[in-house]
């Protein structure tokens, strides 16, 4: 049976691509953009010499001869063959001026920064189609936005498949991707990754991870984990380099939780920051026991004293005159145990064991930051609602999308009220009596007040912990009545020393010291 000619059989259909959305950081500064680069393509009913084609082709593009005869198929109008070709490469193969070939120009990113945002801005590959596509970080949570929308462009051909000039056409433009601007600032990205690099190189750890956020509106201005990879050559990579640690592993976050503890006990109004407590010796849990870091104990101690000295009994105390069920309240409140909702591909929940699960040790441990698993993001959006007047916001690192006709503004997003305003003044100035008084106050830049608290926690392998192997961190913001920045530091398994008081925390006021000159921070009376 001879099947009916259509009008569609006379029509030459091709794709024509739009451009992806480029990527700027808040000062306009390029992070991503596009290069221009070509494809080569084959018509192989236009081929007069197959073999002079082949040995030509595969010398300028250094391929076997055996790969360009096997993409010759001369039932077929047009064969995409060879992507990536620089605009000179491509020169000096039109100039051999071979019948049945020819070339589109395409898009590649370009990184003029480098990969100094690897992790968060994530990369563009190839999807089972062949199409461009956005995988991880902001690439690839916004990928729909960046990506556009392709046109076409259809033309009327003869009857052995050549165009007709004359003939019918149609062409739909494409539209374009939207460009993105983000919270981040590439200055505080230069700062926190060239620290970062030297801590961890001083402290011998094995990895890191430094986030900068406005506590106020929780607006990302820096975020770096180390170890990375090169965004151009990300294929070169084991996938396990593209995991972003900041928002896609947990740990225990050890004393940087006290402060949310502490503050839970204040808004229920069950301690105040004069309470006393007395400190004799350890408490015990069932078979467990509880001591303090150095196995000392200051009698007479207040709530503050108890940051201040990082006691983790003062901290069951504190636990236990909140009571169980607030506790764990307070802890999911917090947003721990559920997304943060920030815009980057690859976040996890972390994860909080069901109420049935909790026996009296857990409760106790969790006070102190031991025994409950947590993001870095997690930890810098629930300690951002400390200081910002108890406000537990929705991190984000795109501040707006612009598209030809139209601009997005993502504006802050509140999820919810943890604690009250006077409470949350409270927690701010034991933080900042925790960093005068407590073992990192030598650190502190003469003439500025900083808030903060630093933490060491065992790392738990098969149920148990090793004494040996912990993960430093501190966290911590200024300036105090309006903070600028909340940074939160975390070296894991430094080998010069276990404590995050000798590790994390000089990092931190580093880093410091560099976003108080950056932002021009005046010392406070």
């Amino acid at each position: 049976m001879i099947n009916p000619i259509t009008s569609t059989d006379y029509l030459n259909t091709r794709k024509i691509l739009p451009e992806r959305g480029k990527i700027f950081d808040q000062n306009g500064a390029t992070l991503v953009t596009n290069e221009v680069q070509y494809q080569l393509y084959l018509e192989p009913k236009k081929i007069t010499d197959e073999e002079i084609l082949k040995i030509q082709i595969a010398r300028h593009l250094q391929i076997d001869e055996a790969s360009v005869e096997a993409k010759i198929d001369k039932s077929k109008d047009w064969i995409a063959f060879y992507s990536g070709i620089s605009k000179e490469k491509k020169e000096a193969i039109e100039s051999l001026a071979l019948p049945g070939i020819g070339f589109t120009q395409m898009q590649t990113r370009f990184y003029p920064e480098g990969s100094s945002s690897a992790h968060l801005l994530g990369f563009v590959g190839k999807n089972q189609e062949g199409d461009d596509i956005g995988y991880f970080g902001i690439e690839g949570y916004y990928d729909k936005d960046l990506s556009g929308f392709p046109g076409l462009i259809r033309s009327e051909k003869d009857l052995i498949g050549r165009p007709i000039f004359l003939g019918t056409q149609e062409k739909i433009e494409p539209e374009n991707g939207r460009d993105l601007v983000l919270t981040i600032d590439k200055s505080v990205q230069d700062i926190i990754k060239r620290k970062l690099i030297e801590g961890i190189d001083l402290y011998k750890a094995k990895e890191g991870c430094v986030i900068v956020a406005n506590p106020q509106t929780l607006a990302i201005i820096g975020l770096i984990c180390i170890p990375d990879f090169v965004l151009e050559k990300y294929y070169s990579f084991d996938e396990s380099y593209f995991k972003n640690q900041a928002i896609s592993s947990l740990y225990e976050p050890g004393s940087t939780f006290k402060p949310l503890i502490m503050a839970a006990a204040l808004e229920e109004k069950v301690v105040k920051p004069s309470t006393i407590f007395e400190e004799k010796g350890p408490i015990e849990i069932g078979k467990y026991r509880i001591k303090t870091w150095d196995n000392t104990y200051k009698g007479k101690v207040t709530m503050t004293n108890i940051l201040e000295k990082s006691s983790n009994v003062g901290m069951v105390y504190v636990g236990q005159k909140l009571g169980n069920d607030k506790l764990l309240s307070y802890i999911k409140k917090f947003g721990f145990g559920e997304q943060t909702g920030i815009d980057l591909q690859g976040e996890v929940a972390g994860y909080i064991k069901d109420k049935t699960e909790w026996y009296p040790i857990d409760y106790a441990t969790a006070t102190f930051g031991q025994g409950i698993a947590v993001s870095p993001i997690q930890m810098v959006r629930a300690f951002s609602s400390l200081i910002n007047g108890g406000n537990l916001m929705v991190p984000q690192v795109v501040n707006k999308l612009v598209g030809s006709k139209r601009e997005q503004v993502i504006k802050p997003v509140l999820s919810r009220k943890v604690i009250s305003k006077h409470t949350s003044n409270q927690i701010k100035d034991m933080l900042v009596s925790t960093i005068e008084k407590g073992e990192t106050k030598y650190l502190k830049p003469d003439g500025y007040t900083i808030g903060g608290k630093t933490g060491t926690a065992q790392i738990a392998l098969q149920g148990t912990y090793d004494s040996s192997k912990t993960i430093a961190s501190f966290i911590g913001f200024s300036p105090i009545k309006n903070p600028k920045f909340l940074a939160l530091v975390i070296l894991k398994e430094p080998s010069s020393s276990q404590w995050g008081s000798e590790t994390a925390a000089p990092l931190f006021f580093k880093i410091a010291k560099d976003l108080i000159v950056y932002y021009n921070i005046a010392p406070e009376q």
